[in-house]
Order: C-alpha cells, then sequence, then structure tokens
C-alpha cells in the first residue's frame, strides 16, 4: 500500500500525534458515561481527525458559520464520539462537556446532529447520504466562487448503498474538485465484516472508474494520512478527489482490538482503567 509520506517537519507530526491520542481519550471519556457505544470506530478514526481538525481543515471555532470555512461532513453519525472529541481539540467545544455525552438535555446526541453542536455540519447517520449532501455543499460553493473545500467522511459499509455510487457520479459530472471524500475502511459493518456482507474491491479502481482522483494509505499512520490528504487538495485536475484510509478498529486498546464484536460494543466497568492504560502504553511506545 503506497504511503504518500512526506518529508514533513517532527514537531507538526508529533503535535498530530499528541491530538490523535487526546481524541481517543475523549472518546472513551464520553463511551464511559453510557457504558458502550461505537468505540471502535472512534479509536480507528482518531488519527485522520487529528489531521484534519489540527492541521487540515481551515476553520474558526469563534466563528462555527463563518464563510470560508472548509465543511466537514460526518456521513457517519453514529462516530459521533470521535467528532465531538475532535471538536474539542479544534476548540469549537469544552472539553468538560465532552462528560456529558448523550446525557438528557446534552449538546451532544449519540449520532451526531447539526442542530445540536458546533462545528457540525450535517445531521448524519441515515448512511448513503452524506456524499449527497457534500456534492450540493461543494457545488453551491463553486457557483459562489468559495475557495473552502469540502470534506465528506463515509464507512466502507456506506459503498453497498446505491446512492453513494449516484452521487459519486454526480461529483465527476459537475468537476466538484473542491470535494475530498475519506473513506474509513475497517471492514466493519453492524451485521459483520464488510467484505463479507458485499465486497466492494478494488476501491480505487470504483472509484476511479467514476472520474475520481484516488489514493489509499494506512489511515493510523499520520505521515501517511496527512501526506495523501496534502497532495488531493493541491492538485491541479477539475476533478473530484478520495481518500481511501484503512483503519484497525480499537486502535491503540489491545483488548478492544481483539474483540469479537466490534461494531456497537459494551465495556465492563472495571474495564475502562484498563483501556486508559493500554491506549497511554500504545501512544508512548
Amino acid at each position: 500500500m503506497p504511503t504518500h509520506t512526506a518529508a514533513f517537519d517532527p514537531e507538526r507530526l508529533q503535535r498530530i500525534k499528541e491530538a490523535a491520542f487526546r481524541i481517543r481519550t475523549n472518546a472513551l471519556v464520553q463511551a464511559e458515561v453510557q457504558g458502550q457505544g461505537y468505540i471502535g470506530q472512534a479509536l480507528d478514526l482518531a488519527d485522520v481527525l487529528a489531521v484534519l481538525y489540527t492541521d487540515q481543515l481551515n476553520l474558526r471555532p469563534e466563528d462555527p458559520e463563518w464563510e470560508g470555512r472548509d465543511r466537514c461532513l460526518l456521513s457517519i453519525g453514529h462516530y459521533a464520539i470521535a467528532l465531538y472529541a475532535a471538536l474539542a481539540e479544534a476548540k469549537f467545544l469544552p472539553e468538560s462537556e465532552l462528560e456529558t455525552y448523550a446525557t438528557d438535555d446534552s449538546r451532544l446526541p449519540m449520532s451526531a446532529m447539526a442542530s445540536y453542536t458546533p462545528g457540525v455540519e450535517i445531521s448524519g447517520g441515515s448512511l448513503g447520504h452524506g456524499m449527497v449532501i457534500a456534492n450540493g455543499v461543494a457545488l453551491g460553493l463553486k457557483r459562489k466562487q468559495n475557495d473552502a473545500f469540502v470534506y465528506t467522511i463515509l464507512s466502507d459499509g456506506e459503498l453497498n448503498e446505491g446512492s453513494t455510487w449516484e452521487a459519486a457520479a454526480v461529483a465527476a459530472h459537475h468537476r466538484l474538485d473542491n470535494l475530498i471524500a475519506v473513506v474509513d475502511f475497517n471492514d466493519q459493518q453492524a451485521d459483520g465484516k464488510s467484505s463479507a456482507m458485499l465486497g466492494m474491491e478494488p476501491v480505487e479502481g470504483k472509484f476511479e472508474a467514476f472520474g475520481w482522483v484516488v489514493r489509499r494509505v494506512d489511515g493510523n499512520d499520520v505521515a501517511a494520512v496527512l501526506g495523501a490528504l496534502e497532495e488531493l487538495r493541491a492538485l491541479e485536475a477539475d476533478q473530484p478527489r478520495c481518500l481511501v484510509v484503512n483503519t484497525k478498529l480499537g486502535k491503540g486498546v489491545e483488548f478492544l482490538e481483539n474483540r469479537e464484536k466490534l461494531h456497537f460494543m459494551s465495556v465492563a466497568p472495571d474495564e475502562w482503567e484498563k483501556a486508559h492504560r493500554q491506549l497511554k502504553e500504545s501512544f508512548e511506545a
């Protein structure tokens, strides 16, 4: 698998890695409030979100509706605990608010909703809709001659949805070169492995056939993700772009990485301290 790494400043990479560690830590903090949740997905996507929210996205946390902002649309709304942790890292939310996750009157519902949370661009969770919405946002920005980019994060399971591929065709037809789709390829959906439910390989070839520029990297390699996203954004091509990231569910917490049921998991009360300890050990290794 290509790495697309570049000679990045080590301090820059370290800042992103530290942010990814805090995103994972704060995802665990939120999940512990309920004792269960989409923990594996939050841990697997933390490196990608750290690259986006601490380095790549042009944002103003003090003005979430700023017209010149890049838009990051989380199609997979059940990854909300990861997004909330990233928004806290980017200063859209106070870190202390994460402890209200999915409680009564919280601004942090279990599935991310734009009407509740500053920095959340869409109400995700109707899987297969994120790319469709992203097309409309990207096309609207182009017609307003706004140079902002639109990122949409979707899952490998969403590639089973026909609407995703209809949207892929539309994006290429309208030459939405301000659109970057990030596909989290963790090979897991509600009923089992994505590859067993409906295999979608070769993913790169399918997007390329629809007229996209595609890169694929290890999604838990910060330098690889950063290099690929910078390359895709800088391309001088009138095509939409896609980054497929291969990630590991439960990344950083060994006993969760090896747990058989990984889509929506429960964690026993006596396991949370172990989870935090293993996460810290993996970060320091």
